[in-house]
């Protein structure tokens, strides 16, 4: 293992920009050897990443390294906007930062006054584990931290999911995949003690000295099993969909050690399109490469009707809008019709991978003296 101290460590530096454009989210489900694989796809020597991605995991430019789940199809969720008293954003953005662990991202957006749902300010993705309820988990949320009101908004189906932001830098507007979207389901898969088990050991965040080409070993033992059950059953939950990415998240919100941004920007877009044609719009928004995320999702009447959502990251305003119009051209250009269509723009932001372990939702219920069996649908 290198211990060399002075590699670079911005992820715009040649070789870590080769490595990330790989590692970021083009590892899909479950990999036996995912260090590996980066390898092999990005044309850098084994070691070499290793020693890369350890520095950048000192350094703060890698946030995480982790192997991702589908936890819409393990838990419960929803993107919920919430409504406080302009005093109390901060806090109840800090609360559900750090207290609660079924809350992922944490956005403080803004958009022009004058457009519905302008005064919904704190945008949060939030989990719960199956069999418990999301609006439930979120009116004892909004008691805790004096929320006016908040919108529930899971997802009906998905059609981008990944972020890469070293491989879309600079990335032209309008690029998009010959191919309409892929549609993922929501549907959720039951698990059995030992898949729970394994699972979490699977998903927890590697430390810098984890960061090595054996990595499922630690965890296989974590798990209670031997390497082989852990290959199997970690394959088997790959097979039934409910395994994500192996990743390496970037700190694409803070000014790095380095003094670079990775993005300035980010933009919720919203489209209302016609009832009955949400597949076929988010196929076709789903396939412009600048998207992280886009979904079907119910908006309501606080967000005038739209159901299509997508976030777009970038270090230019103007880009990211160009972006938009490129894909509002395209609709237009195929006969979709936009109802109505907006732009939140993210500030303040935090992200955390969700809880979504039945037993962690119990034990933290307890902690607030409620009764996880009151919190179930």
């Amino acid at each position: 293992m290198s211990t060399t101290t002075d590699l670079p460590i911005a992820h715009t530096d040649p070789i870590n920009a080769k490595i990330l454009a790989i590692s970021e989210d083009q590892i899909q489900g479950f990999v036996r050897d995912p260090f590996g694989a980066i390898a092999e796809k990005s044309g850098v020597e084994l070691d070499v990443v290793l020693d890369r991605i350890r520095t950048m995991l000192r350094a703060g430019t890698i946030r995480r390294v982790r192997q991702t789940l589908m936890a819409t199809n393990l838990a419960e969720g929803a993107l919920v906007a919430w409504q406080f008293p302009v005093d109390k954003v901060d806090a109840a953005f800090d609360f559900m930062f750090n207290e609660d662990p079924f809350s992922g991202h944490v956005v403080v957006r803004s958009a022009d006054p004058a457009t519905p749902g302008s005064s919904y300010r704190l945008w949060t993705t939030v989990k719960v584990p199956q069999g418990y309820s999301v609006a439930k988990h979120c009116a004892f949320l909004a008691k805790l931290t004096g929320a006016e009101h908040f919108r529930v908004m899971p997802a009906n189906r998905i059609f981008a999911l990944g972020v890469g932001h070293v491989r879309r830098k600079g990335m032209e507007p309008g690029s998009k995949s010959d191919a309409l979207a892929e549609v993922k389901d929501t549907a959720k898969v039951e698990l059995t003690d030992l898949e729970w088990r394994v699972l979490t050991a699977l998903k927890r965040e590697l430390t810098e000295d984890e960061v090595v080409r054996d990595i499922w070993q630690r965890r296989a033992a974590e798990a209670g099993v031997s390497l082989e059950t852990f290959f199997e059953v970690a394959e088997d939950l790959n097979r039934r969909r409910v395994v994500g990415r192996f990743s390496t998240f970037l700190e694409h919100v803070k000014t790095l050690q380095s003094g670079d941004r990775v993005t300035r920007f980010n933009a919720l877009f919203h489209w209302a399109v016609p009832k009955g044609r949400e597949i076929e719009a988010g196929r076709e928004v789903g396939r412009f490469h600048i998207l992280t995320h886009c979904y079907w999702r119910e908006g309501g009447d606080e967000f005038r009707n739209v159901n299509i959502m997508a976030v777009a990251h970038g270090t230019e305003k103007d880009a990211i809008l160009a972006h938009k119009r490129a894909i509002d051209e395209h609709l237009e250009s195929i006969g979709i019709p936009v109802l109505y269509t907006n732009v939140f723009w993210g500030g303040r932001s935090e992200i955390k991978p969700s809880e979504i372990s039945p037993f962690a939702y119990r034990e933290w219920c307890a902690s607030r003296g409620v009764d996880a069996e009151s919190m179930r649908d």
